[in-house]
């Protein structure tokens, strides 16, 4: 591996938690150039839902490449394109009674992020944004300035303006007043003639160590957000596309976002992609206001429509994974009563769960055994504390069991050492 250490940046991180070279990977599994076998509960930071080399999503991207079909069009129409908002329209937001436009914009999610701040702020013409403590989106400076995280925004070199940040939910709270606070914020705000354009959030914070909105705070915030004329940004990027079972993480509750953000697994195959979702009275773009190369990545559009056809025409996939996240709870649910060092906490649902360790360090050490036995997966909150699970979407059961298995033996190896 001398050649990474000699070339690459030192701003490479996921290669440190697991220090070998790939070379293949298919549905959950990752092989290394030695032909050792991982279990991956990793899912490419949460770009991987459907798995690795997907065979239903791979026969129709061959089909397509080897037909001298478009594969870059910056925002060209082209049937690949086409066929994306046709079947998106059809089978996810329609069945939804949504009502968006859609805007593709540079294929990450942080680009997303910054688009919908950015429309925000031209759609109200004012310029404040609200964000939540723990709360994730991005690294470039607009995405940036709404993760509250010091050693992210230090990076930034200069100061990051025109954000609030507020409470996220605490469930472990005798009386939870997040939102109380964040009432009397706007409201004050207001009196100043400073309304905020827009209050941004991800329904169910991954980076932030798994903390997931309740329903009931998730309409009050919605509510607050309606009667004052306050946009709602959810960010989906991570836990959208059926990480919590449905679609859209904030279909439990009920709530429909004025704008949402979409990468990561939207593109079902790993191929970069990313759009804003758009109340369509909001759509004051001009040509050209927020542009990209990329914003054509036709191969990142068949992919997405081939998981889309294959996956979301029926409820049946959601229920696969509200089954499987029932499997997954009540195993970690054993680990915790076996293993009272861990002072662990359940959090999650669906398929993004994990444990939650009163113990510092001890999620990284978990995660280094887990490594050395064949399971990969990734710590996760503020101070990395909480052993953070996202298998694929479409793992079997037993696979599903055997990386539990393999998480109990790497907890009980962390605790003995």
């Amino acid at each position: 591996m001398n050649v990474f250490t000699r070339l690459e940046s030192e701003v490479r991180s996921y290669c440190r938690l697991f220090p070998t070279v790939f070379t293949k990977a298919v549905g959950d599994k990752l092989i290394d150039e030695n032909g050792r076998t991982y279990i991956d509960f990793l899912s490419g930071a949460g770009a991987l839902n459907y798995g690795h080399n997907n065979p239903k999503l791979k026969q129709r991207l061959l089909e397509y490449i080897e037909s001298d079909a478009i594969i870059h069009s910056l925002d060209m129409f082209t049937s690949a394109k086409q066929q994306f908002l046709e079947r998106f329209e059809e089978f996810i937001l329609k069945p939804r009674g949504l009502d968006y436009k859609v805007m593709f914009t540079g294929p990450t999610g942080t680009n997303s992020a910054e688009a919908a701040l950015k429309l925000a702020r031209k759609a109200t013409g004012r310029q404040k944004i609200i964000c939540f403590n723990k709360g994730y989106h991005g690294h470039t400076l607009g995405a940036l300035a709404v993760t509250p995280n010091p050693v992210y925004q230090k990076a930034a070199g200069i100061p990051l303006d025109n954000v609030l940040t507020v409470p996220f939910e605490d469930k472990n709270a005798t009386t939870d007043n997040s939102l109380d606070q964040l009432e009397k914020l706007i409201d004050d705000l207001i009196l100043n003639q400073d309304k905020p354009a827009a209050i941004i959030l991800e329904t169910v914070q991954s980076e932030g160590g798994i903390n997931v909105a309740s329903v009931p705070w998730l309409k009050r915030l919605a509510e607050i957000a309606q009667e004052r004329e306050i946009l709602l940004i959810v960010d989906d990027i991570k836990v959208g596309c059926g990480r919590t079972g449905p679609f859209f993480s904030f279909e439990r509750a009920g709530i429909k976002p004025d704008l949402v953000c979409l990468a990561k697994s939207l593109s079902a195959y790993g191929n970069p992609m990313a759009v804003v979702l758009i109340r369509p009275d909001l759509d004051c773009w001009k040509p050209g206001e927020h542009s990209g190369t990329f914003r054509g990545n036709n191969l990142a559009f068949v992919t997405a429509t081939a998981a889309i056809e294959e996956y979301w025409q029926t409820d049946a996939f959601a229920q696969e994974i509200a089954d499987k996240g029932e499997v997954m709870e009540k195993r970690l649910q054993e680990m915790i009563a076996k293993y009272p060092e861990l002072g662990g906490e359940h959090r999650g649902l669906g398929l993004i769960q994990g444990i939650a360790c009163q113990q510092p360090g001890l999620a990284k050490k978990v995660s280094n055994e887990a490594f050395q036995r064949g399971l990969i997966f990734e710590p996760m909150g503020v101070n990395k504390e909480v052993i953070n699970l996202q298998s694929t979407l479409t793992i079997d059961v037993d696979t599903l069991n055997q990386g539990l298995d393999i998480l109990d033996k790497s907890i009980a190896a962390a605790l003995s050492n």
